[in-house]
């Protein structure tokens, strides 16, 4: 079995836990979060360790809800996403709140991570088609470079019924390879029964998107770092939203030569907690999946 770890980006949650906080919702029938089922979903698949980006500020309160439970199923490592964690020569805002985006939180494991990894999204559940793709992919690509992959998930099983979403819409060409990632807004199902995005454009059903799972390997880190570099160097110091983001940086190494992306197209349905009224249907699937055995009654001893 090869050594491939699965990095959960969770600097977005906030610092106080409660009913708030959507990452916390308890969706599953034994009181369960979402991450709770990718990082089950990913050891069943066959990855061997998880790698939290958290920041500095939420790490006792984290480990206290979330990583002291993971810990009894499998070895785990924190890393921090700190917006002053910047290049030499380079200064953050003295303004700026939020820290870099997700290509930046990539590079915070840039110390502790030399094997081929997949990147998600905490409060995103991806299902386990998704995950056995990816190792599969990552074990049989683990020692060469520029060669990722990423799930693919029909549009159709990503929208919420509470309100538009924001989701990667894919080009890929007859190899399944990505050709480019559009992050693309307002798309919702219209009242005339078609998925329709931002300007009224028509999408398909089966139109593949990017739901931020991605399979990489550990000289991307390298890619990530110098183009970090170039980023900051192009940045307006005055935009204190400007984000250095994975899917840019990926598409970048695409239209130059530097990488190829595999989409694996995956049949499963997302589930999220876009809107707070999402809650209630995403318990009803998780009770679902439970019902027909997906799941079984807990996940964890």
């Amino acid at each position: 079995m090869k050594d491939i770890a699965l990095v959960i980006m969770a600097a977005g949650i906030g610092s106080r836990y409660g009913a708030g906080i959507k990452q916390l919702q308890k969706v599953g029938p034994q009181g369960e979060i979402i991450i709770d089922y990718s990082i089950h979903d990913a050891l069943e698949a066959g990855f061997t360790k998880v790698i939290f980006i958290i920041r500095k500020d939420i790490e006792a309160e984290f480990k206290e809800v979330i990583g002291s439970r993971i810990e009894k199923v499998c070895p785990v490592e924190y890393v921090f996403q700190d917006k002053d964690d910047l290049p030499q020569g380079f200064v953050c805002p003295q303004d700026r709140v939020k820290p870099w985006g997700t290509g930046h939180a990539i590079l915070a494991c840039r110390e502790i991570l030399d094997v081929p990894f997949a990147v998600i999204n905490a409060d995103d559940y991806y299902g386990k088609a998704a995950f056995k793709q990816v190792y599969r992919f990552l074990s049989e690509h683990a020692d060469t470079t520029g060669q990722y992959c990423m799930a693919g998930f029909q549009i159709c099983n990503t929208l919420s019924e509470n309100g538009a979403v924001t989701r990667g819409v894919c080009d890929t060409n007859e190899k399944n390879e990505l050709v480019k990632v559009v992050e693309t807004g307002g798309i919702e199902r219209a009242q005339s029964g078609q998925i329709v995005c931002e300007g009224g454009k028509e999408l398909a059903e089966e139109t593949l998107v990017s739901m931020n799972l991605w399979g990489l390997t550990p000289e991307f880190l390298q890619v990530l770092k110098e183009k970090f570099v170039e980023f900051l160097q192009q940045a307006d110091p005055t935009d204190l939203k400007a984000e250095y983001l994975l899917p840019s940086v990926i598409d970048q190494m695409l239209q130059s030569g530097q990488a190829s992306v595999r989409v694996l197209p995956t049949p499963d349905k997302w589930f999220g907690v876009t809107y707070a009224e999402d809650k209630d249907s995403v318990v009803k699937a998780f009770a679902g999946l439970t019902e027909v055995g997906v799941y079984g009654g807990r996940l964890w001893d």
